[in-house]
């Protein structure tokens, strides 16, 4: 197996399909909805926004997005701008919609 060299990793990082949201001023980067693991998903909704940012954002940019130590209200706008970026629209899920029918109780 060979090694990648410091060139091969730019030109494959630079290949890479990010999408960006601004945090306080700061562009940041994140990874496509595709590869986000449900566990990301989970810790966003738990308001756990440490491990999220280390799962979807760029790896340079998880510790800028902690180092910045944004606001909820912040942080709530960028989360949102960060789905839409790569695809989700805040709020959506994937989970199994609720039936239209009504079911009649007995």
């Amino acid at each position: 197996m060979t090694e990648t060299t410091p060139s091969e990793a730019q030109e494959i990082e630079a290949t890479e399909a990010f999408g960006t949201a601004t945090l306080v001023g700061v562009e940041l980067r994140v990874k496509p909805v595709g590869q986000w693991r449900p566990s990301y998903l989970r810790a966003l909704r738990n308001g756990d926004y440490d491990t999220w940012a280390a799962g979807v954002l760029h790896e340079d940019d998880a510790p800028r997005f902690i180092e910045l130590d944004a606001t909820f209200d912040e942080i709530n706008a960028f989360t949102s701008d960060a789905m839409e970026a790569v695809g989700e629209a805040p709020g959506k899920s994937s989970g199994r919609a609720k039936s239209s029918t009504r079911t009649r109780k007995r």
